[in-house]
């Protein structure tokens, strides 16, 4: 499913992969390479300028709605029952919206799972929410594949929150303070343990 955005696609310059799946075969290989850091330059970058390592990080920090609240949509825990960021209450979240099909998004689910080992005791809920429309068939293999002890596989099969965010881009990420309001997005592919990074979680911490 492609996401409509108000006003129409944003001319997608970043390293990251648009809201719309590609066929099975690609999305295997583009995963596999990803996982495995073999992702090469040409499936990383989108077009244009980023900012980034070159490869598969890419992005750009949005500042533009910091101060919302966080959505209140229901999502499906990997227990199969619903819960929303509310749940979280009291705790700075970063919520990863990503897809097994893409590539940018599965290279940097191990970083994120550095993040959770080390920031999560502190407080920080790292909140990695599936994307693909097939996640009850596709998610729970993934996670049994890949060495990611750290996060857990919650679905959005509806695409609530990529609709809400409106990036038209995976990965996503949103950072929320402890009172839930959004600090910053990122938008595309980012390296969660660089110093960028630190310093965009210790600010949401700190809020």
């Amino acid at each position: 499913m492609t996401l409509l955005l108000t006003g129409g696609l944003a001319a997608m310059t970043l390293a990251g992969c648009d809201r719309q799946s590609p066929a099975p075969e690609q999305a295997n290989a583009s995963a596999n390479k990803a996982i495995s850091g073999e992702a090469t330059s040409s499936e990383a970058h989108a077009g244009g300028q980023i900012k980034g390592d070159g490869g598969e990080f890419g992005h750009r920090v949005d500042r533009s709605k910091a101060g919302e609240k966080a959505p209140a949509f229901a999502f499906a825990a990997p227990d199969g029952t619903d819960t929303t960021l509310q749940d979280f209450a009291g705790r700075p979240m970063l919520v990863n919206l990503w897809a097994t099909w893409c590539g940018p998004c599965v290279a940097e689910m191990p970083t994120l799972d550095a993040v959770a080992a080390s920031q999560g005791p502190g407080g920080l809920a790292v909140i990695t929410i599936s994307q693909d429309s097939q996640g009850t068939k596709v998610i729970p293999a993934f996670f049994k594949k890949h060495d990611l002890p750290h996060l857990k596989g919650w679905l959005d099969p509806e695409n609530q929150f990529g609709f809400h965010y409106a990036t038209g881009q995976l990965p996503t990420s949103i950072l929320y303070d402890a009172s839930g309001k959004e600090v910053a997005r990122i938008i595309g592919g980012m390296d969660w343990t660089s110093k960028e990074a630190s310093a965009l979680i210790a600010e949401a911490m700190k809020g």
